[in-house]
């Protein structure tokens, strides 16, 4: 009876050895790299669902940049495009646009004129709500950035944690059975190097999608803040006209 046990529990053990898939090798592993594998993996899936959200985004904040900089430089009146854009902005562009001209007309109401001591505060306070608002549209736009950069650079080291953590079992199991052949050593070797492919398949990507949608959207601020600069020259000079 005893001797039947034991080649059961062996057969078993041959089955499961030969199963070295990637379903196979997550059901053998045990609750610790288990539980490292499932972090690893749903990195990953946040990952790229981050990835497509941020690159369908930036693809559609720069279209609607190019349409509002096209009416805006079209020659048409500036209070026109803001009765047309500026209850509902769409975009970050508009956005500093409609703050910068709702400041505007707040001062013309007024009665601000060029040549009194609030005309300069005027220009500064223009400056100032188009720089705001800049900054709260870009917050909103880099939101989840940091969890690409966190996964890019902890992933590995998560991967690492499980490696060891794997082939410690395969130390233990080497020191239960007494028995150093491959078929004991692989199992726990194979769950290892599965948690590091695990952590690198989760970094890789992170880290070149980070880089990439950052340098887009440095490239995006940048357009921004060229705008908000011409802008403000625009509404100065209009301003002197009209004076």
């Amino acid at each position: 009876m005893e001797n039947s046990v034991i080649e059961a529990a062996t057969l078993g053990g041959s089955v499961a050895i030969h199963d070295m898939s990637m379903l196979g090798l997550f059901l053998r592993a045990d609750l610790v790299v288990k539980t490292v594998m499932i972090m690893l993996a749903a990195a990953s899936v946040w990952s790229w669902a981050i990835i497509f959200d941020k690159w369908r985004r930036l693809r559609r904040l720069n279209a609607h940049a190019d349409e509002f900089e096209s009416a805006f430089w079209s020659g048409g009146s500036l209070d026109t495009l803001y009765d047309r854009v500026g209850n509902n902005p769409k975009d970050p562009m508009t956005a500093v646009f409609a703050t910068a001209m709702r400041e505007w007309k707040r001062s013309r109401e007024r009665g601000e004129r060029v040549g009194e001591p609030q005309f300069s505060s005027l220009g500064e306070r223009i400056d100032r709500v188009m720089q705001i608002t800049m900054s709260r549209e870009m917050d909103r736009t880099e939101r989840n950035m940091t969890f690409l950069a966190s996964t890019g650079a902890t992933a590995p080291f998560i991967g690492l944690f499980g490696t060891v953590w794997g082939i410690m079992n395969s130390f233990q199991a080497i020191a239960m059975t007494k028995n150093t052949s491959l078929a004991v050593v692989a199992p726990g070797i194979a769950e290892a190097l599965f948690a590091t492919a695990l952590g690198l398949v989760a970094a890789i990507p992170a880290v070149v999608a980070y880089n990439k949608l950052s340098k887009d959207l440095d490239r995006y601020a940048g357009r921004l803040d060229t705008f908000a600069g011409e802008f403000s020259a625009i509404v100065s000079r209009q301003m002197e006209e009209k004076n």
